[in-house]
């Protein structure tokens, strides 16, 4: 340092000397604490508590101390994360079971269904009969089953056999369980259901119940003399079925006749090629009358090459009769479908040409192509019609 800046200092010096002794002048008698002793307690303080902090950090038990901590926290965390997804599931899992319960519930009421809601309107075969067999059933012990599904036809295919699935004796399949077990199917027209329930053990045995009894089992609407009238169900021989209108205990009204050929390969079923029958149109005094659709269900599998059946018929019937302008279909062994028309007056065909001279009668005739006739032989021209349904030929 220089003179000149050694003057200047001490100038300077000097001159805050003089501003102090006057402040202290003028405040003389007063305590005063000077901004540089509060400034120096201060800071004292805060490095005294800083000193104490890090020391107190620095001591060996503290690292173990905040590591247990962190390590616990570590610990909640995962914990946390998988008892989320436990719930979840366990809520899941309580949501599934309740769903099954419910559905089980749905079921046992089902079946309590059929069985409080049994009528007991049938027509017995045989009231000596009925008492024997209830005295034979209850020698037995009643086994508990459960109601058996209804089985689908896969993709349409049929196959006229007896479905064995349920125990031959379990007397809990009687013809009341078994009457209101079909009957929403067939007032449903489910067609494939009633297939199904046909070919059950228990509906053939209790068809053949009524082999050659002329008698019905029965289900509906009943007058005041217990007569059927109005809807109803009934159950024949030879897997026989009418679902419709009645009246005064006979068939009347509108309604659908099926028979299912089970087991059997003869004459009325063309040898296995048609596997079921059936009619469904109007009804008066317990045939076919009036509008109606015949429908055999064919087996195209045994037809021969070149062989075409009848599968259709739809016109007006007459006690059971073809009679007036009819629409015919059939079927060859490919699948093939053609179309023909004929002419009938109560079962007795008119001829689209003379009659050959072997005797045979074309009643058919091809409906694109007018050449084509289909014929029968002169001793078939009559009766023409729903045989199994009339009376003669039952």
């Amino acid at each position: 340092m220089n003179l000149m800046e050694r003057n200047s200092h001490t100038d300077q010096n000097d001159w805050r000397e003089d501003i102090k002794s006057e402040l202290h002048t003028e405040q003389s008698g007063q305590d005063v604490l000077p901004v540089e002793d509060l400034d120096q307690e201060y800071t004292e303080e805060a490095e005294e508590a800083e000193g104490g902090l890090s020391e107190r950090l620095r001591k060996p038990y503290m690292t173990p101390i905040l590591l247990g901590t962190i390590a616990v926290l570590l610990i909640c965390i995962i914990v946390l994360l998988f008892l989320i997804p436990a719930g979840k599931k366990a809520a899941q899992t309580g949501t599934d079971n309740l769903q099954q319960d419910i559905t089980q519930y749905a079921q046992e009421q089902k079946q309590n269904d059929y069985v409080s809601g049994l009528s007991g309107k049938t027509v017995s075969v045989d009231s000596t009969k009925e008492q024997e067999k209830t005295e034979t059933q209850q020698e037995k012990p009643v086994q508990e089953t459960e109601p058996e599904t209804v089985l689908t036809a896969a993709d349409g295919d049929k196959t006229a056999i007896v479905v064995d699935v349920e125990d031959e004796n379990d007397v809990a399949y009687s013809k009341e369980y078994i009457l209101n077990e079909a009957l929403p199917y067939f007032a449903d027209n489910n067609q494939d259901a009633i297939w199904d329930l046909a070919h059950l053990k228990r509906y053939v045995k209790l068809s053949e119940e009524l082999k050659g009894t002329d008698q019905y089992y029965y289900n509906g609407d009943v007058n005041s003399d217990g007569k059927p009238d109005g809807q109803g169900l009934a159950i024949y021989e030879d897997n026989s079925y009418y679902y419709g209108g009645w009246s005064d205990g006979v068939r009347t009204g509108n309604g659908t006749w099926f028979r299912f050929y089970i087991g059997r390969k003869n004459k009325t079923n063309a040898m296995g090629k048609y596997i079921a029958h059936s009619y469904s149109g109007e009804w008066v005094n317990d045939l076919p009358n009036g509008q109606g659709a015949e429908h055999y269900e064919v087996d195209i599998t045994k037809l021969q090459v070149r062989e075409r059946i009848l599968q259709n018929v739809v016109g007006n019937f007459t006690d059971g009769l073809y009679d007036g302008e009819l629409y015919m279909n059939t079927v060859d062994y490919t699948g093939n479908v053609e179309e023909w028309s004929g002419v009938t007056e109560k079962g007795v065909f008119t001829l689209w040409r003379d009659m050959s001279a072997i005797g045979e009668c074309s009643v058919w005739r091809k409906n694109d192509d007018p050449s084509l006739c289909i014929d029968i032989d002169k001793s078939e021209n009559k009766n023409q019609g729903l045989r199994e349904l009339l009376k003669a030929g039952s």
